[in-house]
């Protein structure tokens, strides 16, 4: 049965993305990318704050040391606490025409990964994984991607799952767990396009991996063999990551984008760009922390 999705707050991204919830704050917060803004929600009281940034964020992630780290399309920051002073860590691409980097998410281990786009050539083989093992390496780490984006991992760690979005594939690689070495490559599900296109990846609390998919208008959940269990449709044609929350962590909060769409599919879909809640029942798990950064 499909289940109820709440539409929870209408911020009309252009490209909303890397929804993080604060367990602490009981809070979610995620970016628009195009917008150079940071979103703040506490969904049980309505509470909404919004911090504007300098720089083009596309990925946030929580940081030991106290505020946040980002990937915004000038490379790698790190963040006070309010998205308003920040530190270049590096730009392992910056000499590389049109290549970007895109989705970042931190490991079980407290390491930052990070992948890279072409945004003049999407559909170009340009994009790599890079993991930040300090403040001072940012190391690639695997290379061939059709932007690479939705970076997560199964329950132990031993594997890497990430999305080769034009490629139409979530790919996984076996990892070794305290070097973060990848190896052993493989498809782990492949879309055709009517599917829509690989886009955030998250894993819940039973190792199913939830795929949001671009131009598909849904997510969906596969178990660690890569069998479809669970597909939700949603409103919007253009979900781009989820995460879960909520006070037990049974709250999918989906992003969304309005980019790309025509007038007429925005008059059919007037929600797109907003923030989505969906109840499951299924658990997920609590966002990880960088704790290799000593800035």
């Amino acid at each position: 049965m499909q289940p109820v999705i709440e539409h929870i707050y209408s911020s009309g991204d252009l490209i909303g993305e890397s929804p993080i919830w604060s367990s602490a704050e009981q809070a979610l917060y995620w970016l628009d990318t195009e917008g150079h803004c940071v979103h703040r929600l506490v969904p049980e009281s309505g509470d909404y704050q919004r911090f504007k940034t300098e720089l083009a964020l596309t990925a946030i992630a929580f940081c030991e040391t106290g505020g946040w780290l980002s990937a915004t399309k000038q490379g790698l920051y790190h963040w006070d606490r309010l998205f308003t002073e920040y530190l270049f860590l590096g730009d392992p691409v910056a000499k590389k025409p049109g290549v970007r980097f895109n989705d970042a998410v931190v490991d079980r281990q407290g390491r930052w990964w990070a992948g890279t786009l072409n945004e003049e050539q999407l559909e170009a083989s340009d994009g790599e994984l890079f993991c930040m093992t300090s403040a001072s390496c940012i190391k690639p780490m695997a290379a061939g991607f059709s932007v690479a984006n939705g970076i997560s991992w199964s329950l132990d760690g031993s594997c890497l799952y990430i999305s080769n979005m034009f490629q139409h594939k979530v790919e996984v690689f076996s990892q070794d767990i305290n070097t973060g070495q990848l190896s052993n490559r493989r498809t782990f599900i492949s879309f055709s396009e009517a599917d829509g296109m690989p886009d955030g990846l998250t894993v819940d609390a039973q190792g199913y991996l939830w795929v949001a998919l671009w131009g598909g208008g849904k997510v969906c959940r596969f178990n660690p063999q890569g069998d479809l269990e669970q597909s939700i449709n949603l409103p919007v044609s253009n979900p781009t990551r989820c995460t879960f929350g909520g006070v037990d962590l049974t709250q999918l909060y989906v992003c969304s984008a309005r980019f790309g769409l025509s007038d007429a599919q925005l008059k059919q879909q007037p929600m797109a760009g907003d923030l989505f809640k969906i109840d499951l029942g299924i658990q997920g798990l609590t966002e990880q922390v960088c704790s290799n950064l000593k800035l």
